[in-house]
């Protein structure tokens, strides 16, 4: 039981790694809930402390991770339409078979948002550059935490490697 739950707590902090670029998977809470199911794991004590902390600061995260992007389009100039544009963007990206569609996206979909809310071709420039500053600085910052859950989950399961993996039962 504890094998398979390990087995399944590190690949939600697999997931959790990729999800902090791919905007569709919520990579900080993917990583949270492998640390979840980690301490799920009968030979690993459960740390109410930790997993509390650590799921506060998930869905801190979460939250930031939704509000940076807009952020950067509104303080690079950039307005409403500019905004939706870089979310329809940002999922055009990620649908269309181009290389670096999830970087391309947001940045187009923001020009193409304040072209249409009557922006010049320069200001509205200046708001897509905006999205995709605000876009990269989420992702980066999911990915520190989510390294940082991945750092977190293999000291535990270092920490208690004699209960998880007896070596007299190899004997």
């Amino acid at each position: 039981m504890d094998l398979i739950l390990i087995i399944i707590g590190a690949l939600l902090m697999i997931v959790g790694i990729f999800g902090s670029f791919l905007p569709v998977l919520p990579g900080v809470p993917v990583s949270w809930i492998g640390l979840l199911v980690l301490h799920l794991a009968p030979s690993i004590p459960m740390n109410y402390w930790l997993l509390g902390v650590t799921l506060v600061i998930a869905i801190l995260i979460y939250a930031l991770n939704l509000v940076i992007p807009a952020i950067g389009t509104k303080r690079f100039g950039g307005s409403k339409a500019g905004m939706i544009g870089a979310t329809i963007g940002l999922v055009v990206g990620l649908i269309a078979p181009i290389p670096f569609g999830v970087l391309i996206g947001p940045f187009v979909g923001a020009f193409i948002g304040e072209i249409i809310n009557k922006s010049d071709s320069k200001s509205a420039l200046k708001a897509a550059f905006g999205s995709f500053i605000g876009f990269l600085a989420s992702s980066f910052m999911e990915f520190i935490i989510a390294f940082g859950f991945l750092i977190l989950f293999l000291y535990k399961l270092w920490e208690y490697r004699n209960l998880v993996f007896p070596i007299d039962s190899f004997n």
